[in-house]
């Protein structure tokens, strides 16, 4: 999705050039993985991370083009709505204390990115959601001034043929009862609410799946484990919103397709896989193509002519499918690779949770990848997705399934379970000791405390209503003391309720 289009209409003939193009490149891609045409030097990580600008009175600032043009810097780049922007810092080795410079490399490129806006009138707010988002932020005029964006929202639109609807039951905060949200929108721009981390691991084709599964095993305790999504247009929901916002902002389906069973294009998938061929041949049998915009690359032509193939259409397509550990072709300096894209975090609070968080994500990851009986193979994938959607619910009071215990809280899946193995893992990718105990140690001093964004956000607001604010000013209060302590560094869970 980062790629733009032209900005016109698609007729019936582009859909069915599409089509075949798509399926080219699915042959392609497929020749490839038997004759390993893959460059894997080493197991590179990247990290993209989603923020929000706010302006002085902390309602969402529509202000990213101005912010952006201050920057001038290719690190940055739009995001579907005009209050986001995004990062991508640079990749580089897991192993060595590769995760300390990637700390201090994200908190000078965001510091950097404050100042700048802050010229603007701007402010920046790494949360999941926004809270002092408001249904009027929704309208469709409020989308980044690019055509990919225009022509997604209303490719969706046309597919799903009425509105957005906006339906979740959330977890009660302490002592009251559950909230409920039921709205609507006109555009996707509920979509832009849900800011996000996305950790990328490069992987051998040989090892993708193995990778990909593990993934998924961890989603649910990923989420538990780092909830920050609470609130929504008022509402105390998920300890994750953006889990079923997400969803629903980019649902296709009208309820007579969800009745039948058609598959959403925010999808944790249906099984577990033998090779990454299975996930982009799942996308194009499954799915129809949203943005059918074709270019005049013959991929298996390039592919006799020793290039690497750009397969423009299938990264086109597996854009607008969004897996929450997606599968990645990508070609760099001329060498074609593949990477997990994991995409369950949300972001925030703090650049050392955030790096905290991908350490452990990795560090079990490859634990897992490796074990000598794979946990997948001792659980349904059907519990894997059940997980996950117990981890953004209920956040650290879910309950959890894990192979030869049963149903078991995160903080004690982690402690007991996944930290181990995560310490286990990041030595084996030679992590440095420093590195390592410094980022599980917040994970697991995290699980000690029971201490997440999500949990200090919802007991800060319960706090400043029992004083005698309504939801609104409270909300408002809370995200002012958030931006202060997410400034200051300090780990969420060492974060006090008072201000």
């Amino acid at each position: 999705m980062g790629m733009d289009l032209e900005a016109q209409p698609f007729n019936t003939l582009d859909r069915g050039r599409y089509r075949r193009k798509v399926q080219r490149c699915l042959d392609t891609l497929a020749r490839m993985l038997t004759d390993g045409s893959f460059s894997f030097p080493r197991k590179n990580i990247g990290l993209e991370v989603e923020l929000n600008l706010v302006d002085r009175e902390l309602r969402p600032s529509m202000t990213n083009t101005a912010v952006l043009e201050a920057l001038d810097d290719p690190s940055f780049t739009t995001e579907l709505g005009q209050h986001n922007i995004e990062l991508n810092v640079p990749p580089r080795p897991l192993a060595g204390d590769s995760a300390l410079q990637l700390e201090d490399d994200l908190r000078a490129y965001l510091d950097t990115a404050a100042t700048k806006a802050r010229d603007t009138g701007s402010s920046l707010a790494m949360i999941g959601i926004l809270p002092t988002l408001k249904h009027e932020h929704f309208d469709q005029k409020w989308l980044t001034n690019k055509a990919r964006y225009a022509t997604l929202n209303d490719q969706i639109f046309a597919a799903r043929g009425e509105r957005t609807v906006l339906a979740m039951e959330g977890a009660p905060l302490p002592g009251q009862q559950p909230e409920r949200l039921r709205s609507y929108a006109e555009s996707i721009l509920p979509e832009a609410a849900c800011t996000s981390v996305q950790l990328h691991l490069q992987v051998a084709p040989e090892e993708f799946a193995a990778h990909w599964n593990a993934a998924q095993c961890l989603a649910g305790l990923q989420i538990a484990l780092a909830s920050n999504s609470p609130f929504l247009l008022g509402k105390a929901l998920w300890h994750e919103t953006r889990i079923p916002l997400f969803l629903q902002a980019t649902d296709t389906r009208p309820e007579e397709l969800k009745n039948q069973g058609v598959r959403p294009r925010v999808w944790f998938g249906e099984r577990w896989i033998t090779s990454i061929f299975d996930l982009f041949e799942e996308n194009v049998r499954y799915f129809p193509g949203l943005l059918p915009e074709t270019d005049a690359e013959d991929p298996i032509e390039a592919l006799d002519a020793g290039q690497a193939p750009k397969l423009t259409e299938l990264r086109m397509h597996n854009g607008t499918i969004w897996r929450w550990n997606r599968p990645v072709y990508d070609v760099v300096d001329g060498l074609p690779h593949l990477r997990v894209e994991n995409r369950v975090l949300p972001a925030g609070p703090t650049v050392v949770d955030t790096v905290a968080n991908a350490a452990f994500f990795y560090g079990a990851q490859r634990a897992l990848a490796e074990a000598e009986r794979p946990v997948w193979s001792q659980m349904s994938f059907q519990a894997a997705e059940e997980n996950l959607y117990a981890g953004a619910r209920r956040g650290f009071d879910g309950q959890l399934y894990w192979p030869g215990i049963g149903w078991i809280p995160p903080d004690e899946l982690a402690l007991r379970v996944l930290l181990p193995l995560a310490h286990e893992g990041l030595r084996r990718s030679d992590v440095s000791d420093e590195a390592r105990e410094r980022y599980l140690g917040i994970i697991e001093r995290r699980c000690l405390a029971r201490r997440t964004g999500a949990t200090w956000q919802r007991d800060y607001v319960l706090r400043a209503q029992e004083r005698g604010l309504d939801r609104e000013a409270a909300l408002s209060l809370m995200l002012g003391r958030y931006l202060e302590l997410s400034e200051s560094g300090e780990p969420v869970h060492t974060w006090p309720l008072t201000d």
